[in-house]
């Protein structure tokens, strides 16, 4: 393989591996006014959650139900810090953004036997084993909705941009969650990814050449 194969097969495999995981900007929970609200950031734009809570970690305190298990494999970084809402109760839950987002990321983590519809559809960026163990969650034929089995963990993904998302749970003991978006590439990101199609071109163009 000459050098320039070499190169150019690199640079695609980095395009390649930043397109198929994508780093994401968790919210920082840092308020509880009252017990159906919760309040903070995401990316520096404000969010309230309403609806019931069984409890809330804020400020990154408490115990870190994020600890990976291999649910967040298609994302960069798994949920930053200790913040996030716990349910116990059903209904209707609702997060609210001051201003609207692009791509609103979920990760929930032991939602064992919960019944969960959405007002969006999603795609699963990942499942697998949590805090609390292993388990699985059937997805709906709408792909708005899921049903879980056993301790299941899992990342969805909300393409498009939203004031809001509200979604209806089932009751169980506790499950938890939290929200994020997706994170701009930085300038060596993007570098890396033109310099790769670049290369790409100029071998198509060169193959062209020489078939003529």
């Amino acid at each position: 393989m000459t050098i320039s194969k070499m190169m150019m097969a690199g640079l695609l495999l980095g395009t390649a591996s930043m397109a198929q995981a994508v780093t994401v900007k968790w919210a920082s929970l840092t308020a509880q006014p009252n017990a159906t609200t919760v309040t903070g950031t995401v990316d520096g734009v404000g969010l309230t959650y309403t609806g019931s809570v069984n409890f809330s970690q804020l400020n990154n305190t408490g115990t870190d139900y994020w600890v990976d298990g291999g649910y967040t494999q298609g994302v960069v970084n798994r949920p930053l810090g200790r913040d996030l809402i716990s349910l116990n109760f059903g209904g209707l839950k609702t997060i609210t953004f001051a201003a609207p987002v692009k791509d609103v990321y979920l990760a929930f983590t032991s939602w064992n036997g919960v019944s969960a519809q959405f007002d969006a559809p999603f795609t699963v960026v990942s499942q697998g084993c949590g805090f609390w163990g292993c388990g699985t969650f059937n997805v709906n034929g709408t792909n708005d909705g899921f049903l879980g089995n056993g301790e299941t963990h899992g990342v969805l993904k909300f393409s498009g941009t939203f004031s809001s998302i509200s979604f209806t749970d089932s009751q169980e003991n506790w499950h938890g969650f939290t929200v994020g978006t997706a994170a701009v590439p930085e300038p060596a990101s993007w570098a890396l990814m033109i310099a790769g199609f670049g290369l790409v071109g100029a071998s198509m163009r060169r193959r062209r050449m020489v078939a003529a």
